[in-house]
């Protein structure tokens, strides 16, 4: 939670300093320092002052108002920046697609400080012959406000999670708690989620509902009872706590895990049989007598059911499934051997391959792919043939060293506007592996968009689509592209599609990498890291494995050394 708030100040003191045009600089100095702040695995507050200045990014002066913020909760430099700052320029920038300086110019223009004023400006017309503001970028910022209120209701699932876990496990410490899990979509893994729901079972309710309430996460309490307490948390996320017997643990966890489609779905096969289910249990409808709920293998036992795991909790044909006994074994975070898609200090990594290596060692990884940028994107430091060249010797000389793992070359190439690629094949074909993504003219048509990727899943000596839909949760919605279509040339060149584990990615998404494992094509789960605390992101990639109904045989990189290089070398 803390490395949150830390990153979260020091992308607000980058953009403070672009709106007062600070020296460049300073403001990528504080961006990067966020990023990596943000990708840290461990809390921030848990590390040494030697292993905080270790972090890529982070000097003296860093190290202080990382250390300020920990001892005061502030950084006194982010208040006075903001101080300088209209609070409606603040407020535009929180819109996706609206930057400082864009803010910043319809503040001092237009006077717009609140998204009822941009809003109001839009329908008047006001924005039109202002300097940079055509019908297509009226229509991005309406795109944009959208995704912002989305974004009040419903939150990215990496944003919550730890919070949900470090809650969990400060509740754990309380004795008079027999069992404890967190429900609701975070459990099932959505992407986004609404708010945090758990459920225990205590020997004290009361007592458990005091020790909730003195938790310093908590803000505000809505409403307090005897079995439930609503609360608002420091970040603005509403969380419930529902304490129930025992014996009802089962049920409730099932009832408030949802999803409500699936839950309805379970109730009608109940009451084929003359029992009703509810949060407390498991009922026989003639006499209201007690059948079962301290488990969820005891509720779904009790209508015919095979325990169903939570990720597939969508109406989305488990029911069906469970009924023929035919569940898909989804795959587990341990089926992963390597990941496919890391950057390295070579480009706009923050580690040196050598410590990629031994971190992925650390994962009992048996290979990874470095794969770099490529030239066409230089605000990332992107190879050229002569550093992809330099890059190769580096990487021979350590698989001398390191025998035990296979370490890949690699390039994640930018797929242009026309579908060609920013590399000749003649280089692409000296390496092991190709990832083609999309990093730039976002904002094609439909009908672009999709032949210029399905252009770049022609090219032979390309493996994988990078993050095919280039989403980023909450800040980017998809770029327009008939992802039906991408799905057929990636089956019907033999091609793999990535679901990419960046927390504001996981893309492609759960419906989507379930269409192309209905139409045959492989997928690949990757974690994209800049750095090498950001493996551990790999567990988000495998969720939407999860709800996508994968398998071990879906996924390029559950199979060994020895399959993995006869699937990429067909190609």
């Amino acid at each position: 939670m803390k490395n949150v708030e830390i990153a979260r100040i020091f992308n607000e003191i980058a953009e403070f300093l672009e709106i007062l045009n600070e020296n460049p600089f300073r403001i990528r100095a504080y961006k990067k320092a966020a990023k990596s702040i943000e990708s840290l695995s461990s809390s921030v507050d848990e590390l040494s002052e030697e292993d905080i200045i270790k972090i890529p990014g982070i000097g003296k002066d860093l190290l202080g108002k990382i250390k300020e913020y920990l001892s005061t909760g502030k950084v006194a430099l982010h208040e006075e920046l903001k101080e300088k700052i209209p609070y409606g320029v603040i407020t535009l920038m929180d819109i996706p697609g609206i930057g400082p300086k864009t803010a910043k110019f319809l503040y001092e223009t237009l006077n717009i400080k609140s998204i009822q004023d941009l809003e109001k400006a839009l329908d008047e017309g006001k924005l039109k012959g202002l300097p940079g503001f055509g019908a297509k970028t009226e229509e991005n910022i309406r795109k944009g406000i959208a995704s912002f209120k989305r974004g009040i209701e419903r939150k990215p699932l990496f944003k919550v999670l730890p919070i949900a876990n470090e809650i969990l496990s400060l509740m754990k410490q309380n004795k008079y708690i027999l069992k404890i899990e967190i429900a609701g979509s975070l459990r099932r893994w959505k992407d986004t989620v609404k708010d945090i729901d758990i459920i225990c079972a205590a020997s004290e309710n009361e007592k458990v509902i005091e020790y909730f309430i003195k938790l310093p996460h908590i803000k505000e309490v809505v409403a307090k009872g005897e079995t439930k307490v609503s609360a608002i948390l420091k970040e603005s996320i509403q969380i419930d706590l529902r304490v129930v017997e025992e014996k009802s643990f089962g049920a409730a966890l099932a009832y408030f895990t949802g999803s409500k489609e699936h839950n309805i779905r379970v109730r009608e096969l109940a009451k084929q049989r003359g029992l009703k289910i509810n949060e407390y249990g498991v009922f026989r409808e003639s006499d209201e007598k007690f059948i079962g709920g301290s488990s969820e293998e005891e509720v779904y036992q009790v209508v015919g059911l095979p325990w169903i795991p939570p990720e597939l909790r969508e109406d989305r044909g488990e029911i069906e499934a469970a009924l023929k006994n035919a569940l898909p074994k989804i795959i587990s975070l341990e089926d992963i051997k390597g990941d496919l898609h890391i950057h390295s200090n070579y480009s706009d990594g923050f580690n040196s391959i050598e410590e990629i290596v031994a971190a992925a060692l650390k994962r009992n990884y048996k290979y990874i792919a470095i794969t770099e940028h490529s030239k066409g994107l230089g605000v990332a430091k992107g190879l050229t043939e002569d550093r992809i060249f330099e890059q190769k010797k580096e990487i021979e000389r350590l698989r001398k060293r390191y025998p035990q793992i296979v370490i890949l070359q690699g390039i994640e190439v930018n797929i242009l506007q026309d579908g060609s690629l920013d590399l000749k094949d003649d280089t692409l074909k000296e390496l092991d592996l190709v990832i083609a993504s999309v990093h730039s003219a976002f904002k094609q048509e439909e009908k672009e968009m999709t032949k210029r990727v399905i252009k770049a899943i022609m090219n032979p000596y390309v493996h994988i689509i990078g993050h095919p839909t280039g989403r980023l949760i909450g800040e980017r919605e998809p770029y327009k592209i008939d992802i039906d279509e991408v799905i057929k040339a990636a089956s019907d060149y033999g091609k793999f599609l990535e679901i990419n584990s960046y927390p504001l990615r996981m893309d492609l998404n759960d419906i989507n990498a379930k269409k192309a494992k209905e139409k045959g094509v492989k997928l690949v789960v990757n974690t994209d890291a800049h750095s090498i605390t950001q493996l551990d992101y790999i567990v988000y990639g495998v969720s939407v494995a999860k709800r996508a109904w994968l398998e071990t045989h879906n996924i390029l990189n559950t199979f060994e050394v020895e399959e993995l290089m006869k699937l990429i070398r067909k190609i």
